[in-house]
């Protein structure tokens, strides 16, 4: 170009482009040489070309709002990489959830023992918890799936099983009152056996009715991160609720280490009581705020589920049509979970007795012949040395929550769409922190293979109880195991909640195709009836959890009729029998974990081919805008 010349038509082309708002550079070309970006033929991502430049730039040289003639513009902001605030708000819920789980786990059988409950009949207590999670998270989740409330359908039901979990857990904490004020208007004697047996019966209802409101909340929470999180953020969401789990878990051992009546005597009067109206609070606050603050879908967009018929046996044959056809990889986890739970179960509720049993052998091999009292006094400080051990299982899982996901390459948060072509679906940009973050990730450690490490080292562990005989090496051994509980409690969700939401980003991408279509009353395109959606697959999941459970509680009733002495008799070893037959479950479990894909492959024609014109865009946005005038709506971030 000779001096003085203006630019050429090919230098002016390049300078547009360089200060397009698109901000990502030149975008690959199709076949037939447009300037549109290959990966831009969805409905799910934004306009691009042209058309995304005349809906972004105004006269002023600034960006369009995204309203154009008082409509919104039809972008799903579900899809938009979130913040760590947004992230934190949207799984505070299963934090307080956790509480009172743990209230229950750790403070329900002293309680009831002390109401006179015998210890022959906990175990038909107890089993409430794998019978409810069994029955009632898949009922939920049938039910939250065809849920077209204004609030959303996740919404009601973390609203009611709250509600439910409170009423259950004060009801617990004062039957003695309850029951004996009741009682008492007949001129009943409180002391009376009549009255304990009341007691008795009046506290394992209300266990039962607090199992299926907590698993009515689980089932909510679960599916409502799975629905508000973007289907590139599952490993993420999911990461960050078991780091509020952890949390929730250690704020429940130090307030059962503290002597809360000398402190909250306000709350009641019993340890008990205090640790229940504490568990209420921080559930009804957590739930509130992540309701509050996160928006769910509108459900009144979705098309209406067909109509089926009620019942028992209606439910069942849904559950059963619906295992038949999980997706392939939430199958898979499926079939990990059972065989890792087997060997979970036990070591979630006897590692406190593992360690006790160890603590005592000492004394009672040097004092075979202690009196009631010595005993009591000998396995009460036993069993606080068996909780401090479950304090540092809580820190070591909290930490690996925590740190870990630094080094995990996010193989299953790969978007459904190459998101980088996209203006709304990615807004990061690189920072020096970024840049850090990515060096700290390890090659090939992905987050399949690290749950598979998990097992293994469960699986260690499990086996070293057969031969660890001291305090200190049994406390190291179940603090390692809370490695293998912090990828429980994150690996098999986010794999599940990865697939399960890109799947649901492409059945919304082709009803939002049909309605363009006008295909709408064609019933094998306005719903894919064979098609499940989170709430019921993660309450399969939950079955396959809870079903492991009752084998384990009945393996272990095994174990212990032919190995168990006698209460204070040297020698026992039975507790370390059963967690290293745990131990053996957990090896199949890893085998199935290296069965498991490390990404997420869906089917080609699940992937939609056809992008819809301008005209339909704003055509749906009205209809969008008319719905969503009178839905509840919270913040957004």
């Amino acid at each position: 170009m000779a001096d003085g010349e203006g630019p050429s038509r090919a230098d002016e082309a390049g300078d547009a482009k360089d200060t397009s708002p698109t901000l990502y550079g030149e975008a690959p070309t199709s076949a037939e040489g447009t300037s549109k970006p290959i990966h831009e033929e969805s409905p799910l991502l934004s306009a691009s070309g042209d058309e995304e430049d005349d809906d972004l730039i105004v006269d002023n040289g600034g960006l369009d709002d995204g309203h154009e003639d008082g409509h919104e513009d039809d972008h799903d902001d579900y899809h938009d990489t979130k913040s760590l605030w947004y992230m934190i708000l949207l799984t505070i819920s299963i934090g307080g959830l956790q509480l009172a789980w743990a209230v229950e786990l750790s403070n329900g059988t002293p309680y009831l023992l002390s109401l006179g409950l015998s210890k022959s009949l906990m175990a038909l207590v107890w089993i409430a918890g794998p019978l409810s999670g069994a029955l009632v998270q898949p009922y939920v989740g049938i039910l939250s799936d065809n849920c077209r409330s204004p609030w959303g359908k996740r919404t009601p039901f973390m609203i009611a099983g709250s509600a439910a979990t409170i009423i259950s857990l004060l009801a617990l904490a004062w039957a003695r009152e309850i029951v004996g004020g009741f009682l008492s208007i007949f001129g009943v004697d409180r002391a009376s056996q009549g009255v304990k047996v009341s007691i008795i019966v009046f506290a394992v209802l209300w266990v039962y009715i607090l199992d299926f409101s907590i698993n009515t909340v689980q089932a909510g929470i679960r599916a409502f991160i799975l629905d508000c999180a973007p289907s590139h953020q599952q490993e993420a969401a999911n990461s960050m609720a078991s780091r509020i789990i952890g949390i929730g878990n250690i704020i429940g051992y130090l307030a059962g280490f503290l002597d809360l009546p000398k402190y909250m005597w306000f709350f009641g009067n019993t340890q008990f009581k205090i640790l229940c109206v504490i568990a209420c609070l921080a559930l009804g606050s957590t739930v509130a705020i992540s309701i509050m603050t996160i928006k769910e879908r509108d459900p009144r967009l979705e098309a209406a589920a067909p109509k089926t018929k009620g019942g028992i046996i209606a439910f069942f044959s849904t559950v059963f049509r619906s295992i038949r056809r999980l997706p392939p990889q939430t199958r898979k986890v499926c079939e990990v979970q059972f065989f890792a739970w087997i060997g979970f179960f036990p070591q979630l509720f006897y590692s406190t007795s593992y360690i006790a049993d160890i603590y005592v052998q000492p004394a009672l091999e040097a004092n075979p012949n202690m009196s009631p009292d010595e005993l009591d006094r000998l396995y009460e400080k036993a069993t606080r040395v068996g909780t401090f051990a479950l304090l540092v299982y809580a820190i070591t899982s909290l930490a690996t929550n925590v740190l870990l996901p630094f080094f995990i390459a996010p193989t299953y948060d790969a978007p459904v769409y190459d998101s980088t072509s996209s203006f709304h679906s990615n807004r990061s940009y690189t920072t020096r922190f970024s840049r850090f973050l990515d060096v700290l990730v390890i090659p090939g450690l992905t987050l399949r293979r690290a749950w598979l490490c998990s097992h293994l080292i469960f699986a260690s562990c499990m086996f070293s109880t057969l031969i660890v005989r001291s305090v200190a090496a049994a406390t190291a051994l179940i603090g390692i195991v809370g490695i293998s509980w912090a990828l429980t409690l994150w690996a098999p969700f986010a794999i599940i909640s990865a697939e399960v939401s890109k799947r649901d980003a492409l059945r919304r991408a082709r009803q939002s195709q049909s309605r363009y279509q006008n295909r709408t009353d064609d019933p094998e395109s306005s719903l894919d009836v064979k098609e499940d959606q989170a709430g019921v697959i993660l309450g399969i999941h939950n079955m396959a959890i809870a079903a492991p459970q009752i084998l384990a509680t009945i393996g272990s009733s095994v174990i212990f009729k032919f190995l168990q002495k006698p209460r204070g008799t040297p020698g026992d070893r039975s507790i370390a029998v059963v967690l290293a037959a745990g131990g053996i479950s957990t090896l199949v479990a890893a085998w199935l974990t290296s069965r498991i894909k490390d990404e997420v492959e869906l089917p080609g024609e699940m992937v939609p081919t056809e992008e819809p014109t301008r005209e339909e865009r704003r055509s749906l946005s009205r209809e969008r805008g008319l719905v969503r005038s009178g839905s509840y709506v919270g913040l957004e971030y």
